[in-house]
């Protein structure tokens, strides 16, 4: 497995700009829009690549988290991973919005990967750690069928009960990739950072791409001597949605001194973009290479969800789901799972000989990150760094 994710991110940050950004391209080389209105759920697959049945069934099955599809982040991240591995085996894909959006229930999730079986899906991928409920439904209702959960964790039939072996639970150390994020940016020469996620708090991979940025600015302020200041806040980012109030307080939080700015949520990365673009300041992306999506990104916090869906799907068509069903599987450093995009990122005061000595100083342990948050930022008790919560 390590070898196999370490192949596939080299080649994701090598080719980071097409990964992050692009989707199935005809013929005039534009990109399609995939989504209709409703609620409901629209196939995309690489042209030539499709091996739809007869009547029109689909093995692999993508169940999105809130927002966009092609969000350029955690949605669309996973969802190419389930485009790659159709296109390199022959299989049919397609994706699931559930109903209502931002405003998605757990009834809405569950009909969305209802459909998916009903239209043919052996596998379902299913992002975001909100779809638990759905998922421990559908697994018990389809257990004939193998469900994914990214960002999730195995799942048991009850508070007590047996867990369902039809479910592989895909977590990421965030911790380590927001480390290397917030080690890097201020060994860069930032000192006024800033951190806006989403979730609202309550988003485990969220809150460890988090703590773990606040832990990288912290190591590497003590290396120059120098202080930090870091804004913290998880207001406007319940559902990761764009917003002109998200925008706001970024542009407050610029317009106030702040330097860079984590845009840790989805689509809320556009908000976020916007505000640096106006005020002439840098971005930090997430879950994938964002610096083709604006100029103002300096570098971006990466896990490997496209390769880690590859991975997993291919548990399930090699026979060898038993290795990840039922099971807590957590990528990270040791899988080379997770990092940040040496190719394209714009750092001047930061080589990738020295990110590479980090690198493997984690990979080693000499160099520990703690995963375990706390519930309130502020009382983050750095040396050097100073978390103010803005609420």
């Amino acid at each position: 497995m390590k070898k196999y994710l370490a192949i596939f991110l080299v080649l994701v940050m090598a080719l980071a700009a097409f990964a992050g950004c692009q989707t199935t391209k005809p013929e005039d080389g534009k990109t399609p829009d995939t989504q209709t209105e409703g609620t409901q759920t629209e196939a995309t697959t690489t042209e030539g690549t499709e091996t739809e049945a007869a009547e029109g069934s689909y093995e692999i099955a993508f169940v999105t988290d809130v927002g966009q599809l092609m969000d350029k982040s955690f949605n669309q991240g996973t969802w190419e991973g389930c485009e790659q591995y159709a296109k390199d085996n022959g299989k049919t894909v397609k994706y699931y919005q559930p109903a209502n959006g931002a405003d998605a229930t757990d009834a809405d999730r569950f009909e969305a990967m209802k459909a998916a079986v009903e239209n043919g899906a052996k596998i379902v991928v299913a992002a975001g750690f909100m779809q638990a409920n759905a998922l421990t439904q559908a697994a018990k209702a389809y257990p004939e069928v193998k469900f994914v959960f990214i960002d999730g964790w195995a799942l048991t039939d009850g508070e007590n009960g047996p867990v369902l072996d039809n479910v592989a639970g895909i977590a990421y150390q965030e911790e380590q990739a927001g480390y290397f994020a917030g080690y890097a940016v201020v060994m860069d020469g930032y000192t006024k950072l800033g951190f806006c996620g989403g979730g609202g708090g309550t988003n485990p991979a969220c809150c460890r791409y988090g703590y773990g940025f606040v832990q990288g600015a912290e190591a590497a302020a003590e290396v120059k001597g120098v202080d930090v200041e870091i804004k913290y806040s998880w207001q406007y980012g319940e559902n990761f949605s764009a917003s002109p109030e998200l925008q706001a307080m970024a542009t407050g939080w610029y317009e106030d001194g702040t330097e860079i700015i984590f845009a840790c949520g989805g689509s809320m990365f556009a908000s976020i973009t916007a505000a640096a673009s106006a005020n002439d300041a840098k971005v930090v992306g997430v879950d994938v290479d964002q610096s083709e999506e604006s100029e103002t990104v300096v570098t971006s916090a990466m896990k490997g969800l496209s390769t880690s869906v590859v991975w997993a799907i291919g548990k399930f068509y090699e026979d060898k789901w038993t290795e990840i069903g039922g099971q807590n599987t957590s990528l990270g450093v040791a899988d080379d799972a997770v990092g940040l995009p040496t190719e394209t990122w714009s750092l001047t005061g930061w080589t990738v000989d020295e990110y590479n000595t980090l690198y493997a100083a984690v990979k080693d342990g000499s160099v520990t990150i703690d995963a375990n948050y706390p519930e309130d930022m502020s009382t983050f008790a750095g040396q050097h760094v100073t978390v103010t919560v803005v609420k």
